[in-house]
């Protein structure tokens, strides 16, 4: 039996930056592996995640249950379409659009769903303090982006 902090340790290593611990996230996702998926959660009371249209679970043990119920219906398949990222030395912020695809018994169904997930490098590596996700609809794809006016 392998003890959950030693896979922990091990998989801490992996994640070397943010963009490593969102790649670790969403490979979880897709193989439906509710533990790998834990593994990148930073240890903090404070921690929190919102499904769409669900709501806010905070710590461990109720960011747990959630995924848990998402896992129970099988391995979700998604791809991030977008990523745009805010990075300091010591914390990163991704906006990503999520592209998932589920077979259901009306057979393969497709949703999009916008994102934010955060991290925080921490003596473990990086680990995610947040994920918070909306739904979203084919035609939010485009980025709005305001142009800065540059002065001289």
């Amino acid at each position: 039996m392998n003890d959950p902090r030693s896979i922990k340790a091990s998989q801490a290593a992996l994640m070397v930056s943010a963009d490593d611990t969102e790649a670790s996230f969403y490979e979880a996702l897709q193989q439906g592996d509710l533990e790998r998926v834990m593994s990148v959660w930073a240890e903090e009371d404070e921690i929190a995640c919102v499904h769409p249209g669900g709501p806010r679970a905070i710590g461990l043990v109720a960011i747990r249950a959630s995924f848990e119920a998402v896992l129970s219906q099988g391995n979700l398949h998604v791809t991030l379409e977008q990523v745009r990222r805010l990075e300091t030395a010591t914390s990163a912020v991704h906006h990503v659009l999520e592209k998932i695809q589920a077979m259901t018994p009306e057979g393969l169904q497709l949703a999009y769903v916008m994102a934010t997930n955060v991290y925080l490098r921490t003596s473990q590596g990086w680990r995610m303090v947040l994920h918070h996700a909306s739904p979203a609809q084919p035609h939010d794809m485009p980025d709005v982006v305001e142009t800065g006016a540059t002065l001289h």
